[in-house]
């Protein structure tokens, strides 16, 4: 595969698998001209494949077995050694590939891209970078996403030097504004790990501007909104709700012909409603990064299908193109 980007995709983990996992990796070398290789049964893949009329060439990796979502994570990884997520990590760790996206059991993603890839020396714990996607001009990164349900308040000062990092490099935000999600405005309020935290990251030289509150989550206050694990992902989680039930919402509008009925100010705050559903749906941002280990891993939502993958791929693209991990490695994160 020489010098190329390649993206390794697991085929065998997701809701969808393995269908809509190859679908969306074609889809991401027609749109996006990137490399791919698919990972999973070779023989059901080359199947699927061949239903799709394209141009685009890609390898196929064998990989016999596959982790379900109701796995223990790190016993699936240690017992599957030729798994699709253990083998994905693998082509990263080997040098074969440039990034691995799944969309299968986030714990064993987790695990494996541990176990094998390792932690950035200096780095305490890897954190999942999720993108909240509301206001395509100015999308928001939250962190940590879903990797560490339990924190220390250093944790959290290098979730926000990830990504402000992370924003300043993929999103080309030159000064991210960096803000710990609370349940108050003020220094004193939250409970002990946020009251600790506030106080190291006012003393770094990030662009810290304090607390924000959930209701300032969509508003654009901050680039990059800190917290533990165990938080973000409900918040994470939440949002996807809403956004399925606003897109669930106006669906059903569509059908009934409400939404053509209307006129003036209504249609205009309708169109509005449209919009945001459909940018809150996580199928256009595809996935959550890994920042932190030796390797690019970009972890897709369980539901994913076709388009979510595709956005995936392409964003595992672009952290590969732009050397992320290895910009970590050399300590660029802490720059300012």
């Amino acid at each position: 595969m020489g010098e190329k980007i390649v993206i390794a995709v697991d085929c065998a983990g997701g809701d969808y698998a393995p269908h809509e996992m190859v679908k969306g990796a074609i889809e991401a070398t027609e749109e996006y001209k990137v490399d791919v290789a698919l990972v999973g049964r070779k023989a059901v893949l080359g199947k699927i494949a061949r239903h799709y009329a394209t141009t685009s060439t890609f390898e196929i990796i064998e990989a016999s077995q596959s982790i379900s979502c109701d796995e223990s994570p790190a016993e699936a990884v240690r017992s599957k050694p030729d798994s699709s997520i253990v083998v994905g990590i693998n082509l990263v760790r080997d040098g074969v590939a440039s990034a691995f996206v799944s969309a299968g059991n986030t714990g064993a993603v987790l695990c494996a891209a541990l176990f094998n890839l390792h932690r950035v020396k200096g780095i305490e714990r890897p954190a999942l970078c999720g993108i909240i996607h509301t206001n395509s001009a100015a999308p928001v990164l939250l962190v940590d996403a879903g990797a560490n349900a339990d924190c220390r308040p250093g944790f959290l000062v290098q979730f926000a030097q990830l990504g402000a990092f992370f924003a300043r490099g993929i999103l080309g935000i030159e000064v991210p504004r960096v803000g710990l999600l609370n349940n108050g405005m003020e220094e004193v309020k939250g409970n002990l790990l946020a009251r600790e935290s506030y106080q190291l990251l006012k003393n770094t030289s990030l662009n810290f501007i304090g607390n924000i509150e959930g209701q300032e989550i969509l508003r654009g206050k901050a680039d990059v909104i800190v917290t533990d694990g165990f938080t973000g992902n409900i918040v994470l989680k939440t949002l996807e709700g809403l956004g399925d039930t606003l897109h669930n919402f106006v669906e059903e509008d569509q059908a009934t012909g409400i939404g053509h009925n209307l006129q003036g100010s209504a249609l205009v705050s309708y169109a509005q409603l449209d919009s945001m559903a459909r940018r809150m749906n996580y199928e256009e941002y595809g996935g959550a990064s890994l920042l932190g280990i030796n390797g690019n891993v970009v972890v897709a939502h369980g539901r994913s299908r076709a388009k979510a993958m595709k956005n995936a791929i392409h964003l595992a693209h672009r952290a590969a193109h732009m050397k992320t991990f290895e910009a970590i490695k050399e300590g660029q994160y802490l720059a300012r």
